[in-house]
């Protein structure tokens, strides 16, 4: 008799560490905002001595698969050790550097906007704070893995140009869409981004037999969906979903709240509610359904 043969452990996906650095104002804070709402898990101005420790907890942590961290010219005279660091880092892990960039002239129109000091302080013009920056920063440009100039950028194509580079999925795949029943009776969910009104369709509560039911009830979704405008209504109200959510996630949401009702909440706006989620779940998004007046 052969002895058992044991089973290798899997490996460890090694985690995924970027760091984002730059020019000042050239938008390394609104890059950090579109990593943490790819999930990663984000740290802001971390210490270039507590990079290591941070890079070994994220080794170790179930709970971290990916995080992103910026690092600039707050750190004083400490940055030029960064390189060296970065070096080891990428020994260790999944390593990349985004190095954020931007002509002169939007950097100071940037400056101009917010009314911000330069980090490198008033006792100079930001022009002369713009071109020592730039120098002190030149080692660590020369180690990047991605160089975005940001000069052109408005907020929403600058998150479109991080999504396309680093996320790991379709963007369906990262839209969360909240498919939401409810009775007008009842009032409209304020939590709503799109609201639609299926009171025009034949109600089941008019037939004894079907009044107690719900629209989850295959008897009570039979008959709604007997109709010739219910099945018309459900395939024009998912084609449009289907050709807005890709504008909603460009321009930086990553959930929606569609809200489906009819009078009580209980039959029409249920059925309809879970025949949008099928069609939106086939499209390849992540969608949850509730039904929040169905039990009233």
């Amino acid at each position: 008799m052969k002895p058992a043969r044991r089973k290798t452990p899997a490996k460890k996906a090694r985690p995924e560490l970027v760091v984002i650095t730059g020019l000042s104002g050239s938008g390394k804070g609104t890059a950090l905002k579109v990593f943490e709402d790819l999930g990663y898990y984000c740290v802001d101005h971390l210490p270039i001595d507590l990079i290591p420790k941070f890079a070994e907890l994220a080794l170790d942590s179930p709970n971290i698969r990916s995080a992103a961290l910026v690092i600039d010219i707050r750190e004083g005279g400490n940055l030029t050790r960064f390189p060296a660091v970065f070096k080891k880092l990428r020994n260790q892990l999944a390593a990349r550097l985004v190095f954020l960039e931007a002509d002169d002239d939007m950097i100071l129109r940037r400056f101009s906007e917010t009314r911000r000091p330069h980090p490198l302080g008033s006792d100079r013009s930001v022009l002369r704070s713009i071109s020592d920056e730039r120098q002190s920063l030149a080692p660590i440009r020369a180690l990047a893995d991605h160089v975005l100039d940001t000069s052109r950028f408005n907020v929403h194509e600058l998150r479109r140009s991080i999504e396309e580079t680093f996320r790991g999925e379709s963007v369906e795949g990262k839209m969360m869409v909240y498919v939401n029943s409810f009775g007008f009776r009842h009032g409209v969910p304020l939590d709503s981004d799109l609201v639609f009104d299926v009171r025009f369709l034949p109600n089941p509560n008019y037939i004894p037999e079907m009044k107690k039911l719900t629209g989850r009830h295959p008897k009570v979704a039979a008959f709604i969906r007997s109709f010739e405008q219910t099945n018309e209504f459900v395939k024009r109200i998912g084609d449009l979903l289907v050709y807005l959510l890709p504008h909603y996630i460009r321009e930086g949401k990553s959930y929606l709240t569609i809200s489906i009702g009819c009078t009580g909440g209980h039959h029409r706006s249920v059925m309809i509610a879970d025949e949008v989620r099928k069609f939106l779940a086939s499209a390849g998004y992540h969608v949850k359904v509730t039904h929040r007046d169905m039990a009233k």
